[in-house]
């Protein structure tokens, strides 16, 4: 029976890993058809980019992050997109795919209210929004797993923040640095939303005895003051301190003692 649960669990983990990647691979070839029959038919990927604060050029939130400029544009965003996108989807299902779109239409709405008026194409800030989503889950979430994706993220994912620097020639770093923004604002929007494993206790009897469930980080870690920190551990050491007295010198008992 005990196999049989266990390889239940692991058709499960094999099934939602392949459910995964599905999203992710048909996003990523639908990319490339569209600028394979925009290259045959030669139309100029820029008449479906955001132009910002243009009535005809709100038709770019939607398109803009389907069209690239060439195949090296395309091959840029493909893989970051591809693997941040199953990364969302494998371990925070709950929210996924909501999180993914508020990251679409967010980054998209505020390039068209704020980002120079150019031109704006590409998926390159939806994959900025992804990075910025999975990495402040480790903040705001405070699980041990999400806290390991944001790592992972910082160490794979780092030298991408460059591109949020102004004034580069060619790139739109608005659309880096806005998505950005709602990959955050999405991540503090799904905080709330834990997935079933990052409530998992590390004592799997702590409810039978009553005792509260035990997390990596204390859930309200970050809500406390530095001084409120500092005398809990005050009160910790001398609740120790005090437990150490009493193992070598026990209190006294009144005890009628039988000879």
């Amino acid at each position: 029976m005990v196999l049989d649960n266990e390889n239940d669990g692991l058709d499960n983990s094999r099934r939602h890993f392949l459910d995964s990647l599905r999203f992710p691979a048909g996003m990523v070839l639908f990319l490339w058809l569209v600028h394979a029959y925009l290259t045959i038919v030669g139309s100029d990927p820029g008449w479906y980019g955001i132009m910002p604060r243009r009535i005809w050029g709100l038709r770019g939130i939607v398109t803009a992050p389907m069209v690239h400029g060439s195949w090296e544009h395309l091959l840029s965003n493909s893989f970051p997109l591809f693997v941040l996108s199953a990364i969302t989807l494998y371990f925070f299902r709950k929210v996924a795919m909501r999180a993914f779109w508020m990251v679409f239409f967010l980054t998209g709405i505020s390039v068209w209210l704020l980002a120079r008026p150019v031109l704006h194409i590409g998926a390159s800030g939806v994959v900025y929004g992804l990075v910025a989503f999975i990495f402040w889950n480790g903040i705001f979430r405070r699980s041990l797993r999400s806290i390991i994706l944001a790592l992972i993220v910082m160490v794979f994912y780092s030298g991408m923040f460059l591109g949020i620097l102004p004034d580069q020639e060619g790139i739109s770093w608005e659309s880096h640095l806005l998505g950005s923004l709602a990959g955050i604002f999405t991540s503090f929007w799904f905080k709330e939303e834990l997935e079933d494993d990052e409530l998992e206790r590390y004592d799997p009897f702590a409810d039978e005895r009553g005792q509260e469930a035990a997390y990596f980080l204390p859930r309200d870690v970050f809500d406390k003051t530095k001084t409120q920190r500092a005398l809990e551990a005050e009160e910790a050491e001398r609740l120790r301190q005090q437990n150490e007295a009493n193992t070598f010198f026990p209190p006294t008992w009144n005890r009628d003692w039988t000879l």
